[in-house]
């Protein structure tokens, strides 16, 4: 039988301990989910989720006798948080789907297992593991890990009715642990359900798009969804612009070591309109954070193809570091593509990776005047002091940020007597 016990995360006290908690009187805990599934392809096991045949309340009750801290984090739904040595452990009561209307479901708490993994989304998430460690595989979830198929549980149509989010975590999955073609069926309903994602609240969408856009590799799973055309549903910018540049951006990704950036990836599939990149934000209602970055980078100018270090601080200062590095970024990564065999292209990536090392650590020099300065200097309040302001920064910035206080003051004093 296929078995996670010799799992170092498997074997730790805590887990031991609710087994223990959850085992006793009748009651049955397994281990289900990602973690099983990482752990049979050898990846690596973040949260570790559990399935319970006892009610949220009894969890509750068994855990404060124990001295355990029990969280609701989702009790209306089945879901206790057990926190020991600092870790949270989701534990879930057994559920079955009383109606859904694709975006939430009423459940019913059980003690069927297989009722349980059959309301579940894909047949790799639906693995469980006893106290023994023992997998228990109740739809078909080992074939498919072997495989590294991406399969919907029983009818794809009625999986994804019950939640049409999960057609984006068709393709998430995917990006993660899929290999070769994907699964047709899921393909074929995927499609044909691409329209319902509209019945779906912004944040959750972004949320799961996010989430692919971390995959080590998204590219085959963005192809997908184009060819399906769930990725212009969700993301109508890229209709006209396509993903080919995700390619190079990857390969540099993993070339030189970057770890994956989704708002870069996001920006390497979509037009640099300032418009439409702010009409993106709203509408997928990302962060503030993430839409100033978005901004930054359709606001800041295309590098051009010769541009000296000083000419490029100056981009820096003029434009602010963040949206000009992740130009830079675009540009090496096209640049390393079209490398092979193109000796302009190979001194162009050089080039960009100077660049890039100076934007990256950049620190934005402090213009050494203020209004206040000229004021003092006796110019009266008003747009005067803007203007003296803005034309001595000017001069700043082309001498390279090199003229100090005193220097500029002098500046000042005489542009004010000229002015006389």
């Amino acid at each position: 039988m296929t078995s996670v016990a010799h799992e170092a995360w498997f074997q730790d006290p805590s887990l031991v301990r609710i087994f223990s908690l959850l085992n006793a009187d009748g009651g049955e805990g397994r281990v289900v989910g990602g973690a099983i599934r990482n752990a049979l392809m050898g990846l690596a096991v973040g949260d570790i989720d559990i399935a319970t045949t006892l009610v949220p309340e009894v969890v509750v009750e068994r855990a404060k006798a124990v001295g355990i801290k029990a969280v609701p984090t989702g009790i209306e739904h089945g879901t206790v948080t057990l926190v020991l040595e600092g870790k949270g452990f989701e534990v879930t009561t057994l559920r079955r789907d009383v109606e859904t209307d694709g975006r939430r479901a009423q459940v019913a708490f059980g003690t069927d297992w297989k009722t349980d993994a059959e309301r579940r989304d894909l047949t790799i998430n639906a693995l469980y593991a006893n106290d023994k460690g023992e997998v228990i595989d109740l739809i078909g979830g080992l074939a498919d890990i072997e495989t590294r198929t991406i399969r919907f549980i029983g009818d794809a149509e009625t999986r994804i009715a019950e939640d049409y989010l999960r057609v984006l975590r068709f393709f998430r999955f995917f990006a993660y642990y899929g290999s070769g073609r994907p699964d047709a069926d899921g393909l074929r309903t995927s499609a044909k359900a691409k329209d319902k994602l509209k019945t779906l609240s912004a944040e959750r969408i972004w949320s799961e798009l996010k989430k692919l856009l971390t995959a080590p590799d998204p590219s085959r799973a963005l192809l997908w969804m184009r060819q399906t055309g769930v990725l212009t549903e969700i993301l109508p910018e890229t209709e006209k612009w396509g993903i080919d540049a995700i390619h190079g951006l990857v390969a540099t990704e993993q070339a030189l070591k970057w770890a994956p950036d989704p708002l870069l990836r996001l920006v390497a599939i979509i037009p640099d309109d300032a418009t439409r990149i702010e009409a993106l934000s709203k509408r997928l209602r990302t962060s503030n954070a993430e839409a100033a970055r978005l901004q930054a980078w359709a606001n800041a100018p295309v590098l051009p193809d010769e541009v000296t270090d000083v000419g490029f601080d100056r981009m820096l200062y003029r434009h602010g570091a963040q949206g000009i590095v992740m130009r830079t970024k675009l540009a090496l990564a096209s640049a390393r593509s079209a490398a092979e065999g193109d000796p302009f292209a190979m001194r162009k990536s050089a080039r960009l990776s100077d660049l890039l090392k100076r934007g990256e650590r950049y620190r934005k020099p402090v213009f050494p005047l203020t209004g206040a300065d000229v004021l003092a200097a006796g110019v009266p309040a008003g747009k005067r002091v803007g203007e003296l302001l803005a034309s001595l920064e000017n001069v700043w910035i082309e001498r390279n940020f090199a003229l100090d206080r005193a220097a500029l003051t002098a500046r000042l004093d005489d542009m004010i007597k000229d002015s006389l």
